[in-house]
């Protein structure tokens, strides 16, 4: 039975990943429109809409004992976790700023209306490929470790049918379309470092889990693929 103050504790976990997430969002909408430097830019505020719109769908469907979980410190996770997170912020942030700037400087040819919006709808795959793997992972937290304390089990529902990592791979099929969505091909260089250390981390990941998940070791013999089915 849950106690009041373990409701007490969640209510206070998902208001502090509210804010964590609401506070992500405007620095990321900072970086794009203050480095473009035209807060009238058309695209890059269909890029933020898209954005905000899975953010939105992505707490619908999230349990509340989950967005909590998602709100907790990384003091709990791998220190490689922890290191792989600092390193990644460095191209996950420097994508809107390269994006805007590239805008701002005109230094990638002009695209079409359709490749952006064939972007955005790549964009949009990626993040329902994620959506779907957090409404299907009770444990989808933010922090590699083994979640003794929530009876962490294998989750093998959904998506996690056919890929080990589904998150991993729409999360990194989201990235590699934001350039494209964005209309600047220089911000591949961030999207693509992103996309690297999002791989890495499904590695790292997926070892330990294989070493101290009972039950993940037979999970992976049956289901071969970490992120692209028939690739890796």
């Amino acid at each position: 039975m849950v106690t009041d103050g373990e409701r007490r504790e969640v209510r206070a976990g998902v208001a502090r990943r509210l804010a964590q997430v609401g506070a992500g969002l405007l620095a990321y909408a900072a970086l794009l429109l203050g480095c473009a430097g035209r807060p009238t830019w058309g695209w890059g505020w269909a890029y933020l809409a898209a954005t905000l719109c899975v953010v939105a769908v992505n707490a619908r469907v999230m349990p509340p004992e989950l967005v909590a979980e998602r709100g907790r410190s990384k003091a709990g996770a791998r220190a490689w976790d922890r290191a792989l997170t600092r390193i990644g912020a460095v191209p996950y942030l420097a994508l809107p700023a390269v994006a805007g700037l590239d805008e701002r400087w005109r230094l990638s040819p002009e695209m079409q209306a359709a490749a952006h919006l064939a972007g955005l709808a790549a964009f949009l795959l990626g993040q329902g490929l994620f959506t779907w793997a957090v409404a299907s992972n009770r444990f989808f937290s933010t922090a590699v470790r083994i979640q003794a304390d929530r009876g962490h089990t294998v989750q093998t529902g959904g998506p996690y049918a056919f890929v080990r990592h589904p998150g991993y791979a729409g999360a990194g099929a989201a990235t590699l379309a934001s350039p494209l969505a964005l209309g600047s091909w220089w911000a591949l260089v961030p999207a693509a470092a992103t996309a690297a250390i999002l791989v890495a981390r499904t590695a790292l990941e997926d070892r330990m889990l294989r070493a101290e998940l009972p039950g993940y070791e037979a999970y992976a013999r049956r289901v071969r693929w970490r992120l692209v089915p028939g690739v890796w």
